[in-house]
């Protein structure tokens, strides 16, 4: 491709550009020729080059890849143009045969909705059983206690307690049946073996497969509320740990709630009513103390247990002891202090109402606002003695 050739094509572009060109087919070939000697030739419908087909581009295409007949191949390309250039057929819909499958399902009846009737649960997955055969009498504790012998019992997280149900009538009295739920298979397995015609009190109790029957309309209002994935995340951790293997504790080996002292008639709640800066100074009190037997983690006030309750736990067991036989019995305050360990159980904190907040949170108020005048106080001193020091200083200096 010569420069003459190369300035008309950039000068058909510019035309291009401002509309002012429209090449048409019939136009002259413009073609040009690369490096390697391959001729391109202008393609006005698609605007770039393309390789010139010619006896020695076929010669060079079937060397290259071994087509038979050059006619095919211009045939071929022909064809494919004429087909793509081929408008697409209009689809006519005559009647319903011929309408698409994608809008046939909005033709189609709804389905009739299937009566109430039992859930089918596949065995594997089935961990209750149904109990019929008991006595009137029974209780919730004795029914737990029958089923207990063949594994561990569900635990419903909303209720706290074991899934078990005694079904009553509209009376109120037990009918005699009832349901219970296992944690595993394994166990429904072993009820159904060990439980079937066992003898209560004089009566022997059928045990079955527990099946489901939906009775009336759906309600949304007894619907169960679903866990969160928190509360799911918990629930599962405490089933995992029900069937975790743990070795007996040894002989001797302390508690960990050991390490906590309770202590006992250490202050009056309305103490820290009239002045709260006294918890500041009661607390670094019991640690000073307490910091004599051992290491101290942790200590928590009661403020509001009117017994004056006062937690402190230890790094060992050992230093709660030497604690409790040091503070048991000393009187602290003009009151007796009783120490001992922590059950484990009993909780101390003490809810307070809305009126006792509003006031405590008054009283607070009232006592940073005393705490803001006095020290305001404190400073209009200062600067005032600072203005005499300075003037009992001048003579000294002119002296």
């Amino acid at each position: 491709m010569d420069a003459s050739d190369f300035d008309e094509q950039l000068r058909q572009q510019e035309l291009e550009k401002e509309g002012k060109f429209e090449p048409q087919e019939s136009s002259s070939a413009i073609t040009y020729t690369d490096k390697d000697g391959t001729v391109y030739e202008w393609d006005f419908k698609q605007k770039v080059y393309v390789p010139k087909i010619d006896e020695d581009f076929i010669a060079q295409y079937q060397m290259n890849y071994g087509v038979a007949d050059a006619a095919n191949v211009t045939n071929n390309s022909t064809a494919d143009i004429e087909y793509n250039q081929e408008p697409p057929k209009p689809v006519s819909y005559s009647d319903e045969q011929n309408k698409p499958s994608d809008t046939s399902a909005k033709y189609k009846p709804a389905q009739k909705s299937e009566d109430p009737g039992w859930f089918h649960v596949d065995d594997k997955h089935n961990l209750n059983v149904y109990v019929s055969g008991l006595p009137l009498d029974i209780t919730d504790e004795e029914f737990l206690s029958i089923m207990k012998k063949c594994g561990l019992i569900m635990h419903d997280p909303m209720k706290r307690a074991a899934k078990i149900k005694l079904y009553k009538d509209d009376n109120g009295q037990p009918k005699g049946d009832g349901l219970c739920c296992y944690i595993k298979p394994e166990s429904v397995s072993l009820a159904l073996q060990i439980l079937d015609g066992y003898d209560v009190r004089g009566k022997k109790i059928k045990v079955e497969m527990a099946k489901f029957e939906m009775k009336g309309k759906f309600d949304p209002s007894k619907k169960k509320r679903k866990l969160t994935n928190k509360e799911k995340k918990k629930f599962k951790e405490k089933q995992e740990k029900l069937f975790d293997w743990r070795p007996e504790p040894l002989r001797g080996m302390r508690f960990k709630r050991e390490k906590t002292v309770i202590l006992q008639n250490m202050f009056e709640p309305k103490e820290f009513e009239e002045d709260p800066s006294l918890l500041r100074e009661l607390k670094d009190d019991v640690q000073s103390e307490c910091s004599k037997f051992g290491e101290v983690r942790k200590i928590v006030i009661y403020d509001r247990n009117h017994k004056g309750v006062i937690s402190v736990t230890f790094r060992e067991p050992e230093e709660a002891d030497e604690c409790i036989v040091a503070l048991n019995g000393r009187w602290f305050a003009q009151k007796k202090i009783v120490a001992e360990t922590w059950d484990g159980k009993e909780k101390f904190d003490i809810a307070e109402t809305e009126e006792e907040r509003q006031d405590r949170l008054n009283k607070w108020q009232q006592f940073l606002q005393q705490g803001s005048t006095s020290k305001i106080s404190n400073e209009a001193g200062g600067e005032h003695k600072t203005e005499l020091a300075s003037v009992s200083e001048t003579p000294s200096a002119s002296t």
